[in-house]
Parts: structure tokens; sequence; C-alpha cells
């Protein structure tokens, strides 16, 4: 415990020296660095006070087993052995919950999001359940009060989807959705199936967190941007102007290409902004994996060629595989209703950060 100790001392040092900081003369005359110091007192604030707590709950605990020492009364030691089994299990869980509010924040958790959503192996059957998830995420972002907007689709002709890119703007947004990266696989009997056998079908999820212009310089020699008409399901031309944008990073090799909009300006700017979350991605994973590459992490670290999660229709099932969760509301899930998933994720996650720290 002297390890945790000494990070709280140092957190309680840095809060009080943001505390003379605030107080002094003629900080409000640059708003910038007040605002930044400001949330920074708020972020610290919680945990010094916390911490307070605790270093009374360690000073109440060496009381009772002073207490206890010097008590021969048999009917007092029943109670300052009582007191004492309540101060440790108290001890325990405040100490657990320090040990959270220490580990290191996803700089990107407050982000908005870039949502991918490709069908994989099927054919229209894959097609078909990325239409699926694709409401489900966007119920699920309802239900948060996230606004959702289009970026890029490709439909197909029977209500599919060959792709889907979106943007989900709100608190904690990508702090939730980060762990539905991945696989997600779906069996079940399509449709068009006429000998009622189970289908196994995939679809890709990733997810982004949006970027800044300040976070990625995105140099214009190194794009290629070529426009051309829109075209709905089958190939069909929905538009008569070549509005549709394609563009490609030359240094990466990574297309992107957005023609919802009618206005080229307006794809283009869709088509940058999720070029801008791909670089960004790509450039959170090179320094989480120069920061810890032996660590094993299935989210963020661009895995998403393993299955994750698999849609079980004839069983009414979801089994999340990398933490071994099996639901039995497969309907509910798919409305939406992701908190238990979710939750369970990020206990997972906070778990295994929590063992790499000791």
């Amino acid at each position: 415990m002297s390890t945790l100790i000494e990070k709280l001392d140092s957190v309680e040092r840095r809060h009080e020296e943001i505390t003379q900081r605030l107080a002094e003369p003629g900080i409000l005359g640059d708003q910038g660095e007040y605002q930044r110091l400001a949330r920074l007192h708020a972020e610290l604030s919680a945990l010094v006070d916390e911490y307070q707590r605790f270093k009374k709950l360690l000073r109440e605990l060496e009381e009772a087993r002073a207490l206890l020492r010097e008590t021969i009364d048999p009917e007092m030691r029943a109670l300052a052995e009582a007191e004492l089994k309540d101060l440790a299990a108290r001890q325990e869980a405040l100490e657990a919950s320090l040990q959270l509010r220490l580990l290191p924040k996803d700089p990107a958790d407050e982000r908005n999001t870039i949502l991918e959503i490709r069908a994989g192996a099927g054919g229209e059957e894959a097609g078909l359940f990325a239409a699926e998830l694709l409401r489900m995420y966007t119920r699920h972002a309802e239900q948060q009060r996230w606004k959702v907007e289009m970026l890029s689709s490709n439909i197909t002709g029977i209500g599919g989807v060959k792709e889907a890119i979106l943007t989900v703007e709100g608190r904690g947004a990508y702090r939730r959705l980060k762990y539905e990266s991945g696989v997600h696989r779906v069996q079940r009997v399509p449709a068009t199936e006429a000998g009622g056998r189970i289908h196994t079908s995939t679809v890709t999820v990733a997810v982004l967190p949006e970027a800044q212009e300040v976070d990625i310089q995105i140099n214009p020699s190194d794009l290629r941007i070529d426009v051309f008409r829109s075209t709905g399901p089958g190939g069909q031309s929905v538009n008569t102007t070549d509005s549709a944008v394609r563009i490609t990073h030359l240094p990466t090799g990574l297309v992107v290409t957005c023609q919802d909009e009618k206005s080229q300006l307006k794809n283009k700017a869709k088509a940058l902004k999720v070029l801008r979350a791909r670089l960004y991605d790509i450039e959170l994973r090179r320094r989480k994996e120069a920061i810890d590459r032996d660590r094993r992490n299935q989210v963020g670290t661009g895995e998403r060629a393993e299955k994750v999660r698999t849609y079980n229709f004839p069983q009414n099932r979801v089994t999340d595989h990398r933490i071994g969760l099996t639901l039995h509301n497969l309907s509910a899930v798919l409305e939406g209703d992701l908190q238990e998933l979710i939750q369970a994720l990020a206990a997972q996650d906070q778990a295994e950060r929590l063992k790499a720290l000791s």
C-alpha cells in the first residue's frame, strides 16, 4: 500500500499547488491558463477528497487496533473486533476506488466517435445484419441522448448495408463505444434459406476517436482527390453532378469515399474527417504499443480481425468472447440495450490495467 500512498501524496501536493496558482493575482488575465488549471483542479478535487477520507479511515483503524491491544474486558474486545472488521472492509473498498481513480485516463475517452460498420463474410446476409447493427448502435445512441450523423453509406438493393460510416457526438461516446471494435458474428436462418439451415455471417465494426486538426496535420500534397457521380443501390445514378469524393492518403494508402451529400465540398469535408480519425487511431495505437509492447489489449489495438461477439438467433443468445459473458436477451440487445455488455467490458479493462500497474 506504500506505493499507493506515495502516489496519492503526490496528487495532494499537486492539488495544493494548483489551488495556490488559482489564487494568484493576475491569473484571470490569462483565460486559457486559468481554464486549464480550473479543469485540472476540479478533476483532482474529487480524488483528494476521497484520499482524505481514506487517511481518516486509516487513523480510525489504528485507534481500533490500539483499543483491542489494550482492552481485556471481553465485551469491549468484542465491540472493538466488530468495529475493526467493519473498518477493514471499508478500507478495502476505498482502496480499490482510489486505485481506479489513479489509472491513467485514455486521452480519447471524451472525444466524439467515428463508427464504421462493414459487411464481411456471408454475402447479402452479412449486409442485412450490418443494417441491424447500424440500427442497434443508432438506438443505443438515442438512449444515451447522443447525436448521430451519417457520413457515408453504401446500401444494397434489399436494404442491407455494405458500409456505413457515422459520427456519434455526446458525453462518453468514445469511452463507451470503443469496446465494440471487432468482428461481430451472426448465426441464424436467412429469410432466403429454403432448407432452414443456419448460416454464419460476419460484420466488422471499427470505433475511432474523432480527431481535430491540431491532432493530425495532413499535408495537402499527400492527398489524391478524385470526384465522380454518386451512385445508389445496384449502381443506379442518384446524382447528375460529380459530387462524390474519394480521398487517397498516399503515405499510408488509406482511402475514404463520401457521396451522401449533394455538395462536393460537404462530401470532401466529411471524407477528411474520417481520414483524420483513421490517422489519429493509427497514431494512438502506435503510442500504446511503444509504451507497453508486452501487454495484450483487446480494445484499441487494431485487432479487428478477431471475433469479439456472436449473435445466435435460434438460441436468443449474445456471447462476448473477450470476457466469456453470455446473455439470453438478443432482441433487447438489438434494440440498443448494450448497458450490461459495455459495463462488463469496461470492468474487465479496468481489472487488466490495474493488474498491469501492480
